[in-house]
């Protein structure tokens, strides 16, 4: 889950930036905490924590508590998302970390592993009871956990609620397809919406709103279809080192996709998250699929800032199903404080809640997210709770070479498949190739 500003432009390897800082009192959670917490930070004045850019935000009120109770002052050293991968690998390669604990990305912990210590002792039952089990799942290389999740996100869905709850708009729509018109929560009847919004408002004879957007310049949410279309094994399984992307479950996920292209805006090979979210602010979407935080980003100029509705991602034949997006706070195996490291990230799980009030808005906690369903400006979490509660919302892969297969495979195959008379099934055989010879 790459963490990026609204205003940040080019392609986004995972989810986007921070929120509007939400001025509601944090929630104390008075559950089990995480185990192994081992007080051994007392003789520590410092720690120093990287981190990626809309993390920083999150982790401080932690920091600041950590220090007032323990008197140790954490360092966030904030960094570009490239840069902060670059310099974790560089000195994690040379055993002579800068840094106590390192915030990750999940699809990096795979290609660190080797150097990361071993958090077992802090997943007690307890722990694992208050985090979704792709979290858990994912956390974990090899057998060890090496990452405890510090916030996670998913994509849900966004709506127009001025569209949807316009009396002509739903008597039309009842009479063209038959059922009521509400937010969508299948394959279909999101193809329905997304086909019935799409029109020229203003009687010009150009089409100014669209149903939807496609993105051709990001892997994940196609990912998160695959997964609807009930696949197990996206893309390939590490265990075998079996390539599936070519099977009946991917093309049916991808068929899917470029099936909404007649009801998006031109140009979807190039469209990321920043610009798919400008389209839906800017008022030219009836619906889009992005990553819970951004329901309170809204632009206060945007012409539908009082009008954004949302619901849980859309299922298909294998039911409701997304990416998890999360981030994990890992101790480097040759740090020299690997005590108090460890101390300060069961203290950052205790704490979890804290994260909730911050620009970003996001936890990794189960209660965290259930503490704040009922409050106003947090009604993107039930969504985002029942979202990454469903079965299907599985992590990514576990491979050392994720990154590399979605740079130089998966983003370029959705950018031929959303350009006019694409072959998927041949674009999917071509991927299949391409990646078994990144994996063997």
């Amino acid at each position: 889950m790459k963490l990026r500003t609204q205003q940040h432009t080019g392609r986004v390897r995972r989810a986007m930036g921070p929120l509007a800082v939400v001025a509601a009192a944090a929630v104390v959670l008075t559950g089990c905490g995480a185990g192994g917490g081992t007080g051994a930070a007392e003789g520590t004045s410092t720690l120093t924590v990287v981190v990626e850019g809309g993390g920083k935000a999150e982790l401080q009120p932690i920091a600041d508590l950590y220090k007032k109770e323990k008197g140790t002052d954490v360092t966030l050293v904030e960094l570009p998302y490239d840069g902060l991968y670059d310099r974790i690998q560089s000195e994690l390669q040379a055993g002579t970390p800068s840094f106590d604990v390192a915030a990750l990305d999940a699809i990096w912990l795979p290609a660190f592993a080797p150097g990361l210590s071993s958090l077992d002792d802090l997943f007690t039952d307890d722990v694992e009871n208050d985090l979704f089990g792709g979290l858990v799942d994912e956390s974990q290389v090899d057998g060890k956990h090496i990452g405890m999740p510090v916030w996670t996100n998913s994509e849900i869905l966004f709506y127009r609620t001025d569209l949807f709850e316009d009396p002509t708009n739903k008597a039309d729509f009842q009479a063209k397809y038959g059922y009521p018109l509400a937010a969508p929560t299948t394959w279909e009847q999101y193809r329905d919406v997304a086909e019935f919004f799409t029109r020229d408002t203003d009687g010009d004879g150009t089409v100014d709103l669209y149903g939807t957007d496609v993105k051709g310049a990001v892997e994940t949410e196609w990912l998160a279809t695959v997964s609807q279309a009930g696949e197990s094994q996206m893309v390939l399984d590490p265990s075998s080192g079996q390539v599936t992307i070519d099977d009946a479950k991917h093309k049916a996920a991808l068929d899917f996709y470029v099936s909404l292209l007649p009801y998006a805006p031109s140009g979807a090979a190039q469209l990321d998250w920043a610009g798919a979210q400008n389209l839906f602010y800017q008022g030219k979407l009836a619906m889009m699929r992005f990553w819970g935080h951004a329901y309170r980003q809204t632009p206060a100029d945007s012409p539908i800032k009082d009008s954004i509705g949302v619901a849980p991602m859309i299922g298909g034949p294998g039911g409701v199903a997304a990416i998890p997006g999360a981030w994990y706070l890992s101790v480097p195996a040759s740090g020299t404080k690997q005590d108090a490291a460890k101390d300060f990230i069961a203290f950052a799980y205790e704490h979890n809640d804290l994260a909730a009030d911050t620009s970003l808005g996001l936890v990794a906690r189960k209660s965290a997210f259930e503490s704040k369903a009922d409050v106003a400006g947090f009604e993107n979490y039930a969504a985002l709770v029942k979202t990454l509660e469903a079965p299907g919302s599985v992590p990514r892969p576990a491979t050392p070479e994720w990154q590399e297969i979605v740079d130089s495979v998966l983003v370029p195959m959705l950018q031929k498949a959303v350009e006019p008379g694409a072959d998927t099934a041949k674009l999917l055989s071509d991927a299949k190739t391409q990646i078994q010879s990144i994996v063997n």
